[in-house]
């Protein structure tokens, strides 16, 4: 039995809130429970989970490339879970050594904040966030400036070299992506009150971030009824992105550059940096196979929605 796997999971804070037609949603049950039945046979004895954030943990006072956790808190947001993850403090040590032993940079958090893009994964796949041990790493796919891809893969192959050396069954899960490009602010030219809330990252009353994400909720509404400047969800793009991770072709990412993405995929498209990191860490130690892919684009969403599973030869 093979002793790395790897999932990509799509998600969305409009999941639940702001749903497509019956059929798609029962096209998408069945690719989550298919990805379950996977994880529940290969049981993982760790979940290394690569997810960005949303400047709900990270702020632009000290914004890395990327970061490892120790311990992690989920702040709750868009009706996630909110509470501490089973995180595998011994496991993430020792993965964060062993990627800086690698010659990777790699930012250490003992008191992670994690959003949605942490808490969705972890409830639709294991029922909850403090189901299974876990390392949470983030991976900054919002605040600019980006770095270039070559460094995700980098990323990615030490922390999977190093997974090996734990001797444990070890799930590389991604979650993020792919093409959308929802309302997120951006520091340059932001007024001087948002501005100071990107930097600082002053956590928001109850009723502000209720505000808040109401205006994501109706931003989906809009994007549905075509009333939106939001870029169109690009299925192909989001298919040649599928199709390179199940080829194996991990070396082309180096080409895409952060500007391309961005307008191929939307302001958000870096997500899929998550991806590119998990499955990079699942080839660290030979080939590996996709067992299943599902994609479709979901406007209701704001986004390309995939899920895919995939294990070491």
């Amino acid at each position: 039995m093979t002793s790395v796997a790897a999932v990509g999971l799509s998600h969305s804070p409009l999941i639940g809130r702001n749903d497509p037609e019956p059929e798609v949603l029962a096209r998408v049950d069945a690719a989550v429970a298919q990805a379950r039945a996977f994880i529940t046979d290969f049981d993982p004895e760790l979940v290394v989970l690569y997810a960005p954030d949303h400047y709900n943990g990270f702020f632009y006072k000290e914004m890395p490339p990327f970061c490892l956790a120790t311990a992690a808190r989920a702040v709750g947001d868009f009706d996630s879970s909110a509470g501490d993850l089973s995180v595998d403090t011994a496991a993430a040590s020792a993965l964060a050594q062993g990627v800086l032993d690698r010659g990777v940079d790699l930012t250490i958090s003992a008191r992670m904040t994690v959003d949605h893009g942490f808490a969705q994964p972890l409830e639709q796949l294991f029922g909850g966030i403090d189901r299974v041990p876990v390392v949470p790493v983030f991976v900054n796919g919002v605040a600019t400036p980006l770095g270039p891809m070559n460094r995700i893969r980098a990323l990615g192959t030490a922390i999977g070299q190093a997974a090996a050396d734990l001797d444990k069954r070890v799930l590389h899960l991604a979650s993020g992506g792919l093409s959308h490009d929802p309302p997120v602010p951006v520091l340059a030219g932001a007024p001087p009150r948002v501005a100071d809330a990107l930097i600082e990252g002053h956590p928001p009353t109850p009723q502000q971030r209720a505000r808040g994400e109401e205006r994501v909720v109706q931003a989906g509404r809009d994007y549905v009824v075509g009333t939106s400047r939001m870029l169109p969800i690009n299925s192909d793009w989001d298919n040649q992105l599928l199709d390179l991770l199940e080829t194996r072709d991990l070396a082309a990412f180096d080409d895409w550059n952060v500007e391309w993405m961005g307008k191929q995929g939307g302001g958000s498209a870096h997500e899929v940096r998550t991806w590119v990191a998990a499955f990079s860490a699942l080839a660290a130690g030979g080939d590996y196979a996709v067992q299943s892919r599902f994609y479709e684009a979901i406007p209701a969403w704001i986004a390309g929605y995939s899920v895919v599973t995939a294990v070491r030869k």
